[in-house]
C-alpha cells in the first residue's frame, strides 16, 4: 500500500529552463553553452553547480547569488515553469487519499514561491527550510518525519541518481524514477538504477495508476 507520496522539485516538479538560463545571462555567456557545460557534469555525474564553476572558474556561487538578489534578478517562479502533468497527477493522488508532499535541495526563497502557487499538496518544504541537503541521510529523515506513514508505504519521486534514487532507497523508501530533464533521460536506462528503483515512469500520471493497484 502506498500512502504518501515524496516528490523532487527541480526536473520533477519544475523545469529548470528559467534557472539556467537566469544564470547564464547573470555571467554574461550564451544560454547554450551554460546548457552544455551542465550535459558535460551530468554524463560524469557530477554535481550541477560545477557548470557554474567552469562558465567562470573561482566564482563564489553564494555570493553571486545574494548579489543577483540584490540587483532584482533573484529567483522567480511561476505557473509556467511546472511541468504539465504537475497539477492532474497531484491532485489525483489526492483524490485517491494518498499524502503529498514536496520535498527537494532548493532554497527557502523557492519553497516560498512554490506554496505561492497554491499547488495541490499537503506540504511543501527545501533543504534551505530545513537546514539538511539530499544525498544526506538527515534529509530522508526528515522526508520520513513528515510523511507520516512508514518506508515501505512512502515512495520518493526524482530524477537524479545520486541525490534521489540511492539516498531515498537507503532510507527504506520505494523509490520512482522519472525520465525528464538531463539526469533523468542520461541514466534512465542506467543498469545501476534499474537495480534500485520500484519503477521507472515518464509521466506523474503514472503514479496514479501505480497507487491504485
Amino acid at each position: 500500500m502506498i500512502e504518501t507520496i515524496v516528490f523532487d522539485i527541480g526536473e520533477t516538479i519544475t523545469r529548470d529552463d528559467r534557472y539556467w538560463h537566469s544564470w547564464a545571462d547573470w555571467l554574461g555567456v550564451p544560454r547554450h553553452t551554460l546548457s552544455a557545460l551542465v550535459g558535460a557534469v551530468v554524463a560524469k555525474g557530477r554535481d550541477n553547480a560545477e557548470a557554474v564553476r567552469l562558465a567562470r572558474p573561482g566564482i563564489d556561487i553564494a555570493a553571486e547569488y545574494r548579489a543577483r538578489e540584490a540587483a532584482g534578478r533573484g529567483e522567480f517562479l511561476d505557473e509556467t515553469d511546472l511541468y504539465d502533468d504537475v497539477r492532474p497527477a497531484l491532485s489525483a493522488l489526492r483524490e485517491l487519499g494518498v499524502r503529498v508532499i514536496i520535498a527537494g535541495n532548493q532554497t527557502s526563497r523557492m519553497g516560498e514561491l512554490l506554496r505561492g502557487l497554491d499547488l495541490p499538496a499537503d506540504l511543501i518544504a527545501t533543504s534551505g527550510d530545513w537546514s539538511v541537503a539530499k544525498p544526506q541521510p538527515e534529509f530522508f529523515a526528515r522526508v520520513l518525519e513528515v510523511a507520516q506513514s512508514a518506508p515501505r508505504e512512502t515512495v520518493y519521486v526524482g530524477d537524479h541518481p545520486v541525490n534521489d534514487v540511492f539516498p531515498a532507497k537507503a532510507a527504506g523508501l520505494r523509490v520512482a524514477h522519472v525520465r525528464r530533464g538531463p539526469w533523468g533521460h542520461f541514466w534512465a536506462d542506467s543498469p545501476e538504477i534499474a537495480a534500485a528503483v520500484d519503477w521507472r515512469i515518464d509521466s506523474l500520471m503514472q503514479l496514479v495508476s501505480i497507487t491504485e493497484r
